[in-house]
């Protein structure tokens, strides 16, 4: 008996049913995953979005690896992280190093083929216009064509829903119907604009204007090669000159002449754009002197919000001090309100004409500061604003940190006699600045791209004059990039952009390597 239980032991167990009902409907879940996501990427690669194709198939891959196999279980659960992290972090990182390699602009935005597609889409006036009128018939409408006296009609059609055959015409004496008036062609003119007619000579005519039909002829005709396009038009030749990433015109020999054709097309430019950084005067003396501002009201944002609220965090931790809860309740309530709420209240408040500061000022000491023209003026007023929105993080920081430091120390000082002033700078200042290091350089790395902070007081003005690209004397490096990418004069320069957001990145990413090895220090 033993034995045969023994037996039954040693016998393979069945797959239950339940199990093979959940593995075939994880399977047709993660196929039907599968094959949306390939279908997009199908869709999106026809569409020229490489690199969007590109990241929807690395997440599709990863996600059937991880829920597909039983040996990444554990990862399941954080897949959407790193999902997120791909998509928000990574993809854009890589995709705006990438446009700083490239002339992508408002003007080059287009792959080669889409705008040969769209120069062979133009069409220009090659024969004889010829007025028309609308009639109004019996069983819908008639167009007639006046052709120098002769009047031709076509077939009678539904106006709301055009056949899309050409209609040829034919001559008649009179037209029986209502003639109607502009208004009705002005409405129906999107409708209009498909018809095609025939003249009798077999020319194709479309609608070019309110009243007139005329001969309708492709611009451009895309050449054997599949490259060179010919302006039917002039006969003139046009090839893509791979350099600057538009249509040229060429001569016989087959070298670049005359103006560029919009639209222009994407291609990859090499180190250009750094060297535009570079080179050009333009933007390299405004970028130099952005950089330098942008790196001076980091270090005061820090300095002046740090010494605020250690000295604020200080007063209102003293024993002494009656009344200490509510002060500290009142000096944190900028902090607690919304800093895009604060930022427009001040700039209302600087305003130089009718703010309440110029207003006291001018009563008191009979001045009335240019806050928002004159650069020094517009930059103190930045560091103002500013200090006034990060005192109370640093004020609670130190309100916590000063909890920490062992009362002994205060005590034995006093024994020695010392006082306040001696026992902060001997004693709170040292035991502060250590734990409060990493802090303070994550706080001058947001102050080194705190865009909401420029870009709602001053826009980056008052403007500078005499660059390349459009720059203030406030902007900081993320609001010039920002200025650049989507206000430039000369086309939205997103590669020239990328360029300076990738320098950003570098400097940024320095900083937080630098706050991870103090924070490392300060553990240790």
């Amino acid at each position: 008996m033993q034995s045969v239980q023994g037996a039954g032991l040693l016998e393979p167990q069945q797959e239950s049913p339940k199990l093979n009902y959940r593995k075939w409907l994880k399977w047709s879940l993660l196929g039907m995953i599968g094959a949306v996501n390939g279908y997009a990427t199908v869709l999106m690669y026809a569409q020229g979005e490489m690199p969007f194709a590109l990241l929807t198939v690395v997440l599709t891959a990863l996600a059937l690896y991880i829920f597909g196999s039983n040996k990444t279980y554990a990862h399941r659960y954080i897949f959407p992280g790193i999902a997120g992290m791909l998509i928000f972090i990574i993809f854009p990182l890589v995709y705006t190093v990438g446009l700083a390699f490239t002339n992508y602009s408002a003007s080059n935005q287009l792959s080669l083929e889409r705008t040969q597609a769209v120069l062979e889409q133009r069409s220009f006036q090659s024969g004889e216009s010829y007025r028309f009128d609308l009639y109004k018939v019996d069983n819908g409408h008639q167009l007639v064509i006046n052709a120098n006296g002769e009047l031709l009609a076509s077939d009678v059609f539904d106006l709301a829903a055009p056949t899309e055959d050409a209609m040829s015409l034919r001559a008649v004496d009179s037209v029986q119907g209502e003639k109607e008036k502009i208004k009705a062609i002005v409405q129906n003119r999107a409708n209009l604009s498909k018809v095609e007619l025939v003249m009798p000579s077999g020319h194709e005519i479309r609608m070019s204007g309110l009243r007139k039909f005329a001969a309708d002829t492709p611009l451009f005709t895309l050449q054997e090669d599949g490259l060179t396009m010919l302006n039917n038009q002039t006969q003139q030749l046009y090839k893509p000159n791979m350099e600057v990433g538009f249509y040229q015109p060429v001569d016989a020999d087959g070298n670049f002449v005359g103006k560029t054709i919009s639209p222009g097309f994407a291609v990859g430019v090499g180190m250009a754009n750094f060297e535009r950084v570079v080179t050009d005067d333009g933007i390299k003396e405004p970028f130099i002197g952005i950089f330098i501002w942008t790196v001076v009201f980091a270090f005061l944002a820090v300095a002046l919000t740090l010494a605020l609220g250690m000295v604020l965090a200080c007063l209102v931790q003293w024993e002494p001090l009656k009344g200490s809860s509510i002060y500290r309740v009142l000096l944190i309530l900028p902090y607690a309100v919304p800093a895009f709420i604060s930022i427009l209240i001040f700039k209302g408040l600087f305003n130089q004409s009718f703010g309440e500061i110029n207003l006291f000022l001018e009563a008191i000491f009979g001045i009335k500061p240019s806050w928002f023209s004159d650069p020094i003026m517009a930059r103190v007023m930045v560091v103002l604003v500013n200090t006034w929105l990060g005192f109370p993080y640093m004020m609670i920081l130190c309100m916590g940190l000063l909890k920490s430091i062992p009362s002994d120390l205060y005590e034995a000082s006093a024994i020695d006699g010392a006082g306040p002033i001696q026992n902060f700078f001997n004693i709170t200042l040292p035991m502060l600045i250590k734990p409060l290091t990493p802090l303070l350089i994550a706080s001058f790395a947001f102050n080194f791209n705190n865009f909401v902070m420029i870009q709602l007081l001053t826009a980056g003005g008052p403007n500078m004059v005499g660059t390349s690209e459009p720059a203030g004397y406030t902007d900081l490096l993320v609001s010039y990039t920002y200025r650049i990418a989507f206000e430039g004069g000369g086309g939205q320069d997103f590669g020239l952009a990328g360029a300076i957001a990738t320098i950003i990145f570098l400097l940024v990413g320095g900083m937080a390597l630098l706050n991870l090895r103090f924070t490392k220090l300060s553990q240790d």
